[in-house]
């Protein structure tokens, strides 16, 4: 298993990975959301590979004026799931993010269905908003003091 930083030629396996998860963790319509995301709005991306395969993803984006990272968009391919690739890809992150002085705060924003994984990673719930992203799939937002600034 290698993480490693996506390229637009990772698109449609990244694509296919929300397939997998909608409608059990996605709403069907987040995926034009992921696409233009893939498209307009990374900064870093990672996708988790295996025997040619991308069986995970997930990246970060920065906001340095509020000195915040939000870690965004994380897929593991259903079958594979429990397994430890989503622990491993998350501290992947966190560490990467350990490395930037910047960065005080990293948030998670997920749903009711997950938020319990980052708890487990050291996130702390802050805020809830039913139906944020569609109906029955409520914004849990989560944070994490980045051990770099402390």
């Amino acid at each position: 298993m290698e993480i490693r930083t996506y390229k637009p030629e990772d698109k449609a396996s990244v694509i296919n990975l929300i397939k997998l998860n909608t409608p059990e963790f996605f709403h069907p319509t987040e995926q034009k959301d992921l696409e233009h995301y893939l498209d307009h709005e990374v900064e870093d991306y990672f996708v988790v590979e295996e025997d040619a395969e991308i069986i995970g993803a997930g990246g970060i984006n920065y906001f340095p004026e509020e000195r915040i990272a939000r870690i965004s968009w994380d897929f593991i391919k259903p079958d594979l799931q429990g397994k430890g690739i989503g622990k491993k890809l998350t501290e992947y992150r966190i560490n990467h993010l350990k490395k930037n002085e910047v960065i005080e705060l990293i948030v998670v924003r997920t749903t009711q269905l997950v938020y319990r994984f980052y708890e487990k990673m050291g996130f702390t719930l802050t805020k809830i908003e039913k139906d944020f992203w569609a109906p029955n799939f409520d914004l849990y937002q989560m944070e994490l003091k980045n051990k770099a600034t402390m």
